[in-house]
């Protein structure tokens, strides 16, 4: 960060002392030879450290940077005058407007010491309030985030109940249908079966989901089964159960595009008569 001092006084003579010994610290120097001056140096800089005189015509050192700390509260003011002065400059000191008050004639080493100081002290509190507004804009985003957040979660959740909801109400028109629905996947694993599908092959089976077809339900079942996989005809076929019953079995695969792989099953009970 450039380190800009601003030297403020009415005497030529005093501002080229200040300026001879304060540029060798690698300070930016302005100078001005009234408070007005000041004023207007500072619309057109961003200066860290002014340094003023206290007696000046027409507006004091006090007065210059009271107004100073209402147009510009960041940067750091120090009054550089004669001990006489203190008084004059006591009121301004105990509102803030002043940092330091040092006196003519100055020791060049204190003085540096103390110009310094002051920038260390205007750099620190410019990085706090940095660091603040990064915080304080950080805590902003995560606030907005977490509000998006809630808000998909709720969306989800909101879609959940309606896809749960959706789910139950087809179970239990599948297992209401007339006719046997069985699903069985790809590897042969029994994911669905309704009511009726167990009535008509195996009703002795608690449930077929989740078994293997071919280790579950009847052999002539499975034998039309094997047929459909190895030519692929999806018309109905119809076969007579060990038990006499006679039923229609259409076998068609899952729709194009789904991300399961398998095929649907319907059975369709018939009097023994109309094979």
């Amino acid at each position: 960060m450039e380190r800009v001092l601003l030297l403020v006084d009415d005497e030529e003579n005093i501002l080229r002392s200040l300026k001879r010994l304060l540029r060798q610290e690698g300070y930016t120097i302005l100078t001005a030879n009234s408070g007005q001056e000041g004023l207007e140096l500072l619309k057109e800089h961003k200066v860290g450290v002014i340094i003023s005189d206290q007696r000046m015509p027409n507006m004091s050192g006090a007065e210059f940077l009271s107004k100073v700390k209402e147009q510009y509260p960041d940067n750091v003011r120090i009054v550089l005058s004669g001990y006489t002065d203190l008084n004059s400059v006591t009121d301004a000191i105990n509102k803030g407007a002043i940092y330091k008050f040092l006196t003519k004639p100055w020791e060049d080493d204190l003085l540096c010491k103390n110009v310094k100081d002051a920038f260390e002290h205007y750099e620190l509190s410019y990085e706090n309030k940095r660091l603040t507004t990064e915080l304080k804009e950080a805590n902003e985003k995560l606030a907005n985030t977490n509000v998006d957040l809630e808000q998909d979660i709720q969306q989800k959740s909101h879609d959940a109940k309606i896809n749960l909801h959706a789910l139950k109400i087809t179970q239990e028109i599948v297992e209401s249908f007339p006719l046997g629905v069985l699903g069985i996947g790809d590897d042969g694993m029994i994911a669905i079966a309704n009511h009726k599908a167990h009535e008509l092959l195996y009703p002795e089976c608690g449930t077929f989901v989740g078994m293997i077809a071919s280790e579950i339900l009847p052999n002539e079942f499975i034998e039309c089964f094997r047929a459909y996989s190895v030519n692929g005809d999806s018309q109905a076929t119809r076969i007579e159960l060990t038990k006499g019953e006679v039923i229609e079995v259409t076998i068609c695969p899952f729709r194009q595009g789904s991300d399961a792989r398998g095929s649907i099953v319907v059975l369709s009970p018939l009097n023994k008569d109309a094979s």
